[in-house]
């Protein structure tokens, strides 16, 4: 005879259990309206039962949110004075021990059974909705697209160069964070720069199915990772692949407000047909003596005949960088390069209050 082991009955009926109550919570628990108290001023009425994510939403609260509410980026973070639960597993992840102390929580993971009582940075309160009109989509290589939105409702939008919003997919409720290409003058359009992600629900909407003429929803702005518009130091400029799109918005900023201050923007490609904009960084190199622009190819083709620098574009910041000026870093790209640029960057003397990432 055979016998079935013991803990594996255990997490089966555990799992069983736990559908059966997300089922009833789901049908059966009614909730009622609840309030949330946020910074001990504003209250709103929200449906118990939803997240709070959604109810600050329903709301026009925009907290920043990358992955839909599914608890995989981390960034819907507020602090909760009451009536939030137990954090719970799926939070870990994404708090430290410090925060869990201050008591700061991920929205989309509280369920609003009652009144809740939060905090929000201030800043995130002034984000505001956008309704815009897609007026331009242009192929920048096989898998990287520009996307240019015109603003209808607002018609204006104030951001600092470096920082995001988020697109809304069009018939869900679900938005995807993208780093704004265009510098802040062009305030009556965004430019988003965007890379297909194999299976990414959004990539592939932007990619095969958005066209011009089609209305779209933008929130914003969002990000702490931003020019330092106060500051004299070198910059210093880092990215691949679309994390293009920040350090344009950042250098043609720049250059168009007339800065002396010395730029070095190191772009790192795998082949040189994935060297977009480069036409555009080559004219801004001869143009401007205090602008340096370094592309690098990791993996060139014989027939591309290219002259220019090969390899991983974080091991060129020795060659091309002293350790004689102070320096501020703007990173933006794929994890892997974003940590070794930023070791990299510390061995170079530049310190940890200077150096600005995005990671995507």
């Amino acid at each position: 005879m055979l016998y079935a082991n013991p803990l594996i009955v255990l997490i089966g009926v555990a799992g069983v259990l736990g559908i059966i109550l997300a089922l009833a919570d789901h049908f059966f628990a009614n909730y009622g309206d609840c309030k949330v108290k946020i910074n001990n001023d504003e209250e709103l009425t929200v449906k118990g039962g939803n997240t709070l994510l959604a109810g600050l939403l329903d709301n026009k609260i925009f907290l920043p949110s990358a992955c839909g509410g599914r608890a995989t980026c981390g960034f819907c973070k507020c602090g909760v004075k009451s009536g939030g639960g137990a954090v719970l597993p799926t939070e870990l992840p994404f708090l430290s021990k410090q925060e869990i102390k201050q008591d700061i929580r991920m929205a989309c993971q509280i369920k609003v059974r009652s009144d809740v009582d939060i905090t929000v940075p201030e800043f995130l309160l002034s984000v505001q909705e956008f309704k815009t009109v897609v007026s331009k989509i242009k192929d920048l290589t096989h898998d990287i697209k520009a996307v240019e939105m015109k603003l209808t409702d607002p018609t204006t939008i104030s951001f600092k160069p470096g920082q995001y919003v988020q697109f809304q997919i069009p018939g869900t409720s679900e938005y995807r964070a993208y780093s704004v290409a265009s510098q802040p003058s062009l305030h009556d359009r965004v430019e988003l720069i965007t890379r297909l992600v194999p299976e990414g629900v959004c990539t592939t909407y932007i990619h095969n199915i958005l066209e011009e003429g089609d209305e779209t929803t933008l929130t914003g702005p969002y990000g702490e990772f931003f020019l330092q518009e106060d500051s004299d130091k070198e910059i210093v400029c880092i990215a691949g692949g679309s994390g293009l799109a920040p350090i344009k918005s950042i250098v043609y900023h720049m250059f168009e407000k007339g800065t002396d201050r010395k730029i070095t923007f190191f772009f790192g490609a795998r082949e040189v047909k994935d060297l977009y904009f480069r036409e555009e960084f080559e004219r801004i190199d001869r143009e401007h003596e205090n602008f340096r622009y370094v592309p690098a190819v990791s993996s060139p083709s014989a027939s591309d005949n290219w002259t220019g620098e090969t390899g991983f574009v974080h091991l060129l910041l020795d060659k091309y960088l002293d350790k004689d000026t102070e320096k501020e870093a703007y990173l933006c790209g794929p994890p892997i390069m974003i940590d070794s640029s930023v070791d990299l960057l510390y061995g170079l003397g530049v310190k940890e209050k200077d150096v600005y990432f995005d990671k995507f």
